[in-house]
């Protein structure tokens, strides 16, 4: 008789896990709170208006459509009963031999409130429509704007300088110089100031001296300024408080600051550490518990090469997947389970148009050659091959024409505006 394993979450982990589990031995339930799988890495190419948010967002029905031992439900996990082995959902309970969750990382604001309230993120597709609407609206508030009124609308404010938040700025400095202008020739580009802030030292603080250096010339060359060793202390949707005691003027303001772990009841309080993860032995069963596993972004490993757990990062998720979902057949057939290793492949940050830095094992790289690498591997880890073309024409026509043809505002109308 087939194992029961009930995955949560459709990301990196969840969807490699359920590609990999044996289908004569599992029967899967996925669930996850929405019905399609996110790309998150180029979700700063969709709140730039690079590519369509329908490029990188992946229906799970459309990815499991022939695997006939997999079931879907959209729904919210509610609770974790452990003792019965039952996972608690919004439309109803379901029964599980082995519990998987793979439900990743949210924003983390550092517990200011005030600051949550006020600014845009980028951890969903939505977010990312919703950072390129607001971007839109922004420009076309400025045309009608008396001159006195205008400062706060032209300064764009993108807070923590780690991959996203540099290739945010590299984005927004591209469009300012090729293609904003030609949009809105009425408005002086020249006062639109995209600031990138960062607590610490340098951009890119997880990398090389070498992808810290060359990031931070590229966005200097580019017209982003810089503000480092500073931190946010608030945000009340029109002024930016600074640790330094500055403050600048902003409409606009998207944290990229950091990650906690998404939340979930029904696990052992001592299960659970910092940054909210799930703490994992070498084979991602979480601890204290006989049947339910963690993988991704929301668990902690502590080995020997990386004490203080992996890097969150879509290589290691995809491989915690793959790993667990043999484990897991092996612990079936009665085999010997295979700790988890890790093999760094390296990280990547793109600036902007022939612009990149490459960390490998042997040896760095920026510019040109960089930016080439940075697109292939994104490429390849998009899934599907219709996908990989698209968004591969979407940056061939960018590069040449300096232009795209996606800035549109998608936002609800009332009923008397649509009249």
């Amino acid at each position: 008789m087939k194992k029961k394993v009930i995955v949560i979450g459709a990301g990196f982990a969840g969807v490699q896990l359920v590609r990999n589990l044996n289908e004569q031995l599992f029967d899967v339930l996925l669930i996850d709170k929405i019905n399609h799988h996110q790309f998150q890495p180029l979700f700063y190419q969709v709140a730039t208006s690079q590519i369509e948010p329908s490029s990188i967002s992946f229906p799970i029905r459309n990815i499991f459509k022939g695997k006939k031992n997999v079931q879907i439900r959209m729904t919210e996990v509610q609770k974790i009963d452990s003792d019965n082995n039952k996972v608690i959902t919004g439309i109803g309970e379901f029964n599980y031999d082995y519990l998987i969750i793979a439900i990743g990382c949210t924003t983390n604001f550092f517990g200011n409130e005030n600051i949550a309230s006020n600014v845009l993120t980028l951890k969903s597709t939505y977010e990312a429509i919703n950072v390129r609407n607001h971007i839109l609206q922004i420009f076309e508030k400025i045309i009608s704007l008396p001159e006195t009124e205008k400062e706060a609308y032209l300064n764009l404010v993108i807070v923590g300088a780690g991959p996203t938040g540099v290739e945010l700025a590299g984005a927004f400095a591209e469009i300012k110089k090729y293609i904003l202008p030609k949009d809105y020739p009425g408005i002086d580009f020249s006062k639109f100031n995209i600031s990138l802030v960062e607590g610490s030292k340098h951009t890119l603080n997880n990398m090389s001296t070498n992808a810290k250096t060359n990031s931070e010339k590229y966005l200097k060359e580019m017209g982003v300024s810089l503000i480092t060793e500073t931190f946010v202390k608030n945000y009340d949707g029109k002024t930016l408080e600074l640790s330094s005691g500055k403050t600048i003027p902003t409409k606009t303001v998207i944290w990229a600051a950091g990650v906690i772990g998404n939340k979930i009841e029904g696990l052992p309080q001592e299960s659970i550490t910092i940054g909210n993860r799930f703490k994992v032995n070498r084979n991602n069963k979480v601890n204290n518990t006989k049947n339910i596993y963690a993988i991704g972004d929301i668990c902690l490993m502590e080995t020997p090469l990386y004490p203080k757990g992996h890097p969150q990062v879509a290589n290691v998720a995809i491989n915690q997947a793959k790993n667990l979902a043999k484990n897991l057949e092996n612990i079936i057939k009665g085999k010997a389970l295979t700790d988890f290793e890790y093999k760094d492949l390296g990280s990547m940050a793109t600036i902007g148009r022939n612009k990149a830095v490459v960390d490998l094992k042997f040896m760095k790289m920026k510019g040109y050659f960089a930016w080439l690498i940075w697109m292939f591997l994104h490429l390849m880890l998009i899934l599907s091959v219709k996908n990989k073309l698209i968004i591969f024409i979407n940056w061939a026509w960018a590069y040449i024409t300096k232009d795209s043809s996606l800035r549109l505002i998608l936002t609800p109308t009332s009923k008397n505006n649509a009249k």
